[in-house]
């Protein structure tokens, strides 16, 4: 009975371990700042998180990454000086399988700037972000809260930012498989994103 036990008692601690290791808040937890490289089909990206000011924002999107669900993902929406956005679909057209939504953090004082990273939501419920995530390619003031909820921002580009522009250019069209008009007609994956060491 003790060894049944005490076995139970190892299952359950390591599934508490796992669970642990899995969630954005236990990653780096005292970095504020911790950074992230996105390795795409056409080149890396490395983005700086700010923790200090989106907290629930940045520990969701650690999550998605410390999981690897953002691994063999698509750029799904090209926007030329507006917006490049990805996060939600595998590269098989399915859905990349969402955590619960989020509280919309976008009245944290950062501003859909170019060149800063934000969370996508569903235009009619203000905390619907799960997932999907864009990068700003222009100051999107329009994205910024105002008289509703805005698009939470929650970290901004440092390297990289050619590998966008480059993206920003590709011909994009309608795909039957998303039904999104903006899709790159040439597959853009993300391969993998890499949460990098703390300096």
């Amino acid at each position: 009975m003790i060894r049944i036990l005490c076995f139970a008692f190892t299952i359950l601690m390591s599934f508490q371990l796992f669970a642990a290791n899995t969630k954005g808040q236990y990653i780096q937890p005292t970095n504020l700042s911790p950074k992230v490289r996105i390795d795409t089909s056409m080149g890396s990206i490395v983005i700086q998180l700010d923790r200090h000011r989106a907290k629930i924002t940045v520990d969701n999107f650690l999550g998605y990454v410390i999981r690897g669900q953002y691994d063999k993902t698509l750029i799904h929406r090209v926007e030329e000086g507006y917006l490049i956005q990805g996060g939600g679909f595998m590269t098989n057209y399915s859905e990349v399988e969402p955590d619960k939504p989020i509280f919309n953090e976008s009245g944290n004082g950062l501003k859909n700037k170019e060149g800063t990273i934000a969370m996508a939501k569903q235009l009619s419920d203000a905390h619907s972000a799960t997932n999907q995530f864009f990068i700003n390619l222009n100051d999107n003031s329009n994205l910024n809260p105002g008289n509703s909820w805005g698009y939470a921002v929650f970290g901004e580009v440092i390297e990289g930012y050619d590998i966008l522009e480059a993206m920003s250019q590709v011909e994009v069209g309608y795909s039957d498989q998303l039904g999104y008009p903006t899709v790159p007609k040439k597959m853009i994956t993300i391969l993998r994103v890499v949460i990098l060491e703390e300096e």
